[in-house]
């Protein structure tokens, strides 16, 4: 006769999750090292759903899910692994700091899209808790003044931690720049290519063989790039012939040329 082997069933609510979690470690404790590690790995699996819970909460942020529930999944792998039973403390109020520490930790190391100094980043924390805090106790927005006092900081390093917003979730350039549906984002309104750069550049590293050249070839160049001027142009105000001018400006370019090589 064939016996029947049954899968343990589901655990269900957070108290049979606690007691199974209790239960898991306290074995783990007695285990030797790879019996104790197959326990250990069962009490994380156990607590997962935990862990992405903690992540959620610092969703909306700027950061993906998917990298604060695996910030949240290291915390929960390192509350088992350091959990000492026996101390009196029960593992969910162990692990749930552990966690939210190491979501903390992913933001403070890779949340920053330009970082600021590390006491404004901590000072950022404590304002925006601060702020939720007083909104919520005055029932309208704090003034920078309010938060100062609430947190025992000074105004200057209010308004520093405030303006590191940007800092931390920068503006898209695809955003609109007023609330009609399609307008135009900061990114349309940005040159391609500004060519300013490269124009002063070419200058300072010409100007030296420039003021070697002829008086005439100074004014053809002057005239062509400066102004914009097309050859028949240039042609018509020299007294030239445009076969003229644009065989001048071969020999200007090449005379200039291992100047800007």
């Amino acid at each position: 006769m064939v016996q029947t082997v049954h899968e343990p069933a589901p655990v269900e609510g957070a108290e049979r999750r606690a007691d199974l979690t209790a239960k898991l470690l306290a074995d783990a404790a007695l285990a030797p090292d790879k019996e104790r590690s197959q326990l250990q790995d069962r009490v994380i699996e156990l607590n997962l759903p935990i862990a992405r819970s903690i992540a959620r909460r610092f969703g909306e942020r700027g950061q993906p899910l998917d990298d604060l529930e695996q910030a949240a999944s290291i915390g929960l792998i390192k509350a088992v692994r350091r959990f000492e039973v026996g101390q009196g403390v029960d593992f969910l109020a162990y692990a749930v700091p552990t966690i939210a520490g190491e979501v903390k930790r992913h933001f403070r190391d890779s949340g920053w899209a330009v970082r600021p100094p590390r006491r404004i980043q901590e000072a950022q924390a404590r304002v925006s808790a601060g702020n939720e805090d007083l909104t919520a106790e005055l029932g309208r927005s704090p003034t920078t003044s309010e938060v100062a006092d609430h947190l025992d900081l000074d105004e200057e390093t209010v308004i520093e931690a405030l303006s590191t917003r940007g800092c931390f979730t920068p503006t898209s350039l695809d955003a609109p720049l007023d609330d009609q549906e399609g307008g135009a984002g900061l990114g349309q309104l940005l040159p391609e290519q500004d060519d300013g750069f490269a124009l002063a550049e070419a200058r300072l590293s010409l100007e030296p063989a420039i003021e070697e050249l002829r008086s005439r070839d100074r004014l053809i160049l002057e005239l062509r790039v400066a102004q914009g001027r097309t050859q028949s142009e240039i042609a018509a105000e020299l007294g030239l012939s445009q076969m003229q001018v644009s065989r001048l400006l071969t020999r200007i370019r090449e005379t200039l040329r291992p100047s800007l090589d």
